[in-house]
């Protein structure tokens, strides 16, 4: 049986901090899908499509690794993926509160799929896609909080 794991997030761009978690949970799993979702509650910067694409780009030397895009729940998605994980980036207690409740409600929905929570790097546990878009507005220099390819289309975005 393949062990496959959904990593899911809204990406708006991906920073270190998540690449961090992929490429562990790529050592992990079998086969990691890295799901984008569209977070109703936010403004994005970049469109699902535009999100994919850095992510495919960030992601290329992993073998193990797809990117795919969905607009429904997350636990619908894992079912019709036939995923037994779903993977989950913590970086601090703050954090653990919005996904224990996440996790429970997926528990209801479906208990035969697990949520697996992993601490990110400490160099990255400041690190949100939010945090980035805000230093990038004034042109911080953010190459080393991003993969090259989300740099560059950063710098497009803000025209620096």
């Amino acid at each position: 049986m393949t062990r496959l794991a959904i990593c899911p997030g809204s990406f708006d761009p991906i920073t270190y901090g998540h690449l961090d978690i992929i490429e562990r949970g790529a050592k992990i799993f079998d086969h990691v899908i890295v799901a984008v979702f569209n977070n109703q509650a936010k403004s994005p910067l970049f469109s699902v499509e535009e999100r994919v694409t850095l992510i495919e780009e960030s992601t290329s030397h992993l073998p193990n690794v797809t990117v795919d895009s969905n607009n429904g729940l997350l636990i619908d998605y894992a079912k019709k993926k036939n995923a037994q994980v779903i993977l989950r980036g913590l970086r601090a207690v703050s954090d653990f509160e919005y996904e224990l409740q996440i996790t429970s409600a997926n528990r209801k929905l479906d208990k035969d799929v697990e949520t697996l929570f992993m601490m990110t790097n400490n160099q990255y546990s400041f690190l949100s896609s939010s945090i980035i878009k805000e230093m990038a507005k004034y042109g911080s220099n953010v190459s080393d909080l991003v993969p090259s390819p989300v740099y560059s289309a950063l710098r497009d975005k803000y025209n620096w």
